[in-house]
């Protein structure tokens, strides 16, 4: 099931801006408006889940997605892991473990009802050191005040019988945890949003969000409708209220509208190695490291994928461009504000060491294969290939600490007042999506009164 072909998009290349009684003619008998009751603003996996469930809330009320690219969901939500994630790693009570065990819960059930491919491979969370067990241990506790299923702690033996060629001394056996192609998650949530009546724009770059000055407030049509938004070609949409999700550029979108510049988002690259295809057999199941509290990210893991590859890694090093997927991409604005960023500068500093080591393993990837062969030891060189890229977007403050939680951010006046900027959502965002997508239309919804 291809949904890309499913979700009847309109491009800016032939979008025409109507009045709001306007309605095109001809094959396409949908009314298409250029005021709309809410619009969102970005086409990722969050931005969809949420357009989705706000529609669904509101059936009465018109609203439409504006995305800049050309396709749906092509950037975060189109290069990740693909992982389901179960939710053992967050503090118990927070609102991160509630959103990834719902999630969790939600997606399962979303894509048996939508009968979307997933596996329920579960995973290992691999102490190969002795020193890793107190950790492995709370991390099991996490887990079950998270109410995380099934999971179980098993020995060397209990390794071997789930991951025959893996080696460690104690792991965490998550069986609920899965993987899926989550791009496609997300056009399914796009062609929900569609059935329901909603519209998408694509190629619309949001580069303006003000009042109307064609409508001022004094005006009827000013008063149904005074926000516009505009993109860098000239097109313009209005609306009573706006909704951004976006993600790698949450943090500008924000500032276009006149609110904070923090928390900042500053890009980082992961790079992943494959498996060769005559060496899946290695791997059953995610395999995942210990975390170590000390380093800002997770490690190099094992994950199959829904087309049989299995992906080795990532690393984690700053992104020289925020959609820079390959080593050479380069920006100069994105490069420059990242660098002249407070929070980068504190950041790198309070982890130096590690983030040289990261950098060395991303140039020389037999250094990353002997973090690997830490797991399964047959894993040589010689067995893998350099893969694709994934550029997260983390939010920093300036402080350089990494904000986990939700930031929502508004502002006041004629346009702070109808515009909420979702500036970060909770990780692993994906596998929350659907929670996540609820939330944020609690806040909608008590923001605007809806």
């Amino acid at each position: 099931m291809i949904f890309s072909k499913m979700i009847r998009t309109l491009s800016t290349s032939s979008l025409t801006l109507f009045s709001p009684h306007q309605t095109l003619s001809g094959s396409n008998a949908r009314k298409v408006h250029s005021a709309y009751d809410v619009a969102v603003v970005g086409g990722g996996i969050v931005g969809l889940a949420t357009a989705r469930e706000l529609i669904l809330r509101h059936p009465t009320l018109s609203f439409v997605l504006l995305e800049k690219e050309k396709k749906l969901a092509v950037h975060q939500s189109g290069h990740n892991s693909g992982v389901i994630h179960s939710g053992i790693y967050y503090t118990p009570g927070s609102l991160k473990a509630r959103l990834c065990v719902r999630g969790a819960t939600l997606a399962y059930e979303y894509c048996d009802k939508k009968g979307l491919p997933y596996k329920k491979c579960g995973k290992l969370i691999v102490a190969v050191e002795r020193d890793e067990i107190p950790r492995l241990k709370a991390l099991y506790e996490r887990g079950q005040k998270n109410n995380v299923r099934d999971l179980r702690v098993v020995d060397a033996a209990g390794i071997r019988e789930r991951e025959p060629y893996c080696r460690g001394i104690m792991a965490l056996d998550s069986p609920y945890t899965g993987i899926v192609d989550w791009r496609l998650v997300a056009l399914s949530y796009g062609k929900d949003f569609e059935e329901a009546g909603g519209f998408v724009v694509t190629e619309f770059e949001v580069n303006d969000i003000t009042t109307a000055k064609e409508s001022p407030a004094s005006t009827i049509e000013g008063i149904k409708h005074p926000i516009a938004i505009r993109d860098k070609k000239g097109n313009e949409v209005r609306c009573r209220y706006v909704l951004t999700c976006g993600g790698l550029y949450s943090d500008r979108l924000s500032q276009i509208s006149g609110c904070s510049a923090e928390p900042r988002i500053v890009p980082f690259r992961g790079d992943y190695l494959v498996l060769k295809p005559e060496k899946h057999y290695l791997v059953k199941g995610n395999i995942y490291p210990v975390p170590d509290p000390q380093f800002p990210f997770l490690g190099v893991h094992f994950t199959p994928r829904m087309d049989g590859s299995v992906w080795l890694g990532p690393n984690a090093v700053l992104a020289f461009k925020r959609e820079g997927y390959k080593v050479y991409d380069f920006d100069p604005r994105d490069f420059a504000d990242a660098l002249s960023f407070r929070g980068l500068q504190r950041l790198v500093m309070k982890n130096i060491v590690y983030g040289v080591g990261e950098m060395y393993r991303g140039v020389f990837i037999g250094s990353q294969v002997k973090i690997l062969q830490k797991y399964i030891p047959e894993l040589s060189l010689s067995d893998v290939l350099r893969g694709p890229a994934g550029v997260r977007a983390q939010a920093l403050d300036r402080e350089g600490n990494l904000v986990d939680d939700f930031v929502f951010d508004g502002g006041v006046g004629d346009v702070g007042s109808r515009v909420l900027h979702v500036r970060n959502a909770p990780s692993p965002a994906a596998t929350s999506s659907l929670a996540i997508g609820e939330i944020i239309a609690d806040e909608v919804e008590r923001r605007f009164a809806l």
